[in-house]
């Protein structure tokens, strides 16, 4: 407990950030001497405890970044937060995550999609990411909740975890609650401004290995998420749309430039047992190929190429199996290639 009111009294101490946070505790050797450092008065040591007996009432944990719950994808960028507050169950932070956002003015038909996709990741036991915005968000949360189970989807707040809003999505927020997780960096009942929807979009680009871009206008926020995807050298999809709607303009833009890959379906990252999906009868199982690639990584990375000629297998089946094996959190991409986790 001393440990976690020291970070805390670090986070909340004016103009501290995950940067700064970081640059002192390296310059002073531990959590403790660099809070000491700051020699913060009795308010803010007051406040502290106050929002821990807060979160307390209220059954929110707070992770910090060297805790097993926290989310292996987060703490590998560079600036993560510290210490993150989590409402519902810590075991949703564990699994294989894919984030997915879009416009808050998404197309019927666009909702549809994503609420399908979402469903069928959740089938397939990967927790669907978003930010719990009206929209394509809302898809997001609703179609991975479709599925039975306790750990489906992750919602990422600009505000404190218990500041519920959208006030529309308010029935939604307790199904997560119950049924997932509900994360933030900010302080237990702290309301949002605009600026905080930034660094939010940020933590949704990197809890996941993998994001899908719906409906979005050049300059929207998911445009932005999308952007902080590409800087992390993580996986981009977008979901193309008809050119003649403005919402089309995010996603086709970065498939024709090449940043992202066109996604069409589920079938995109599910390649076998397909059908399966509806039923939740899918076999987690790993199939032969990517056994042996498991067998071939370790801590050194290996790139796709080098798998395929130590497999015997080509580069577009090794694709198919990596991307299988990373979903389910076996494996992890970094600059030179895979290696096993």
């Amino acid at each position: 407990m001393s440990e976690l009111i020291d970070r805390l009294l670090i986070l909340r101490s004016p103009g501290i950030g995950p940067i700064g946070y970081e640059k002192l505790v390296r310059q002073f050797g531990s959590v403790g001497a660099a809070a000491n450092s700051l020699h913060q008065d009795d308010n803010l040591m007051d406040k502290v405890l106050r929002e821990i007996d807060t979160a307390n009432s209220l059954g929110i944990h707070f992770v910090c970044d060297d805790d097993s719950f926290y989310p292996v994808s987060l703490r590998n960028i560079k600036g993560h937060p510290p210490v993150i507050s989590v409402r519902g169950n810590l075991e949703t932070l564990m699994k294989p995550c894919v984030s997915i956002v879009g416009t808050r003015h998404a197309t019927a038909t666009g909702m549809k999609f994503v609420s399908d996709l979402s469903e069928a990741f959740a089938s397939h036991g990967v927790t669907v990411a978003s930010g719990m915005a009206i929209g394509t968000d809302t898809a997001a949360h609703k179609g991975a909740l479709r599925v039975y189970g306790n750990t489906q989807t992750i919602a990422v707040l600009g505000g404190g975890v218990d500041y519920i809003w959208p006030l529309e999505n308010e029935s939604m927020y307790w199904e997560i609650v119950e049924r997932g997780a509900v994360i933030s960096e900010m302080p237990v009942g702290f309301v949002p401004r605009g600026t905080n929807f930034v660094q939010r979009n940020r933590w949704i680009a990197g809890i996941s290995q993998k994001l899908i871009l719906s409906e979005a206008d050049l300059n929207s926020g998911s445009m932005r998420t999308a952007q902080f995807v590409l800087d992390f050298n993580r996986e981009l999809w977008a979901i193309p749309s008809h050119p003649a709607d403005m919402r089309a303009a995010g996603p086709n833009s970065l498939i024709a430039s090449g940043n992202a890959k066109l996604c069409s379906g589920i079938n995109d990252f599910f390649v076998e047992n397909v059908n399966k999906l509806k039923t939740g009868s899918y076999d987690n199982k790993n199939s032969e190929s990517e056994n042996l690639i498991l067998d071939a990584l370790g801590t050194i990375p290996v790139s796709e190429s080098v798998l395929a000629d130590v497999v015997k297998k080509s580069v577009s089946e090794i694709k198919r199996c990596l991307v299988v094996l990373e979903l389910r959190g076996l494996i992890r991409k970094t600059d030179g290639g895979y290696v096993r986790v």
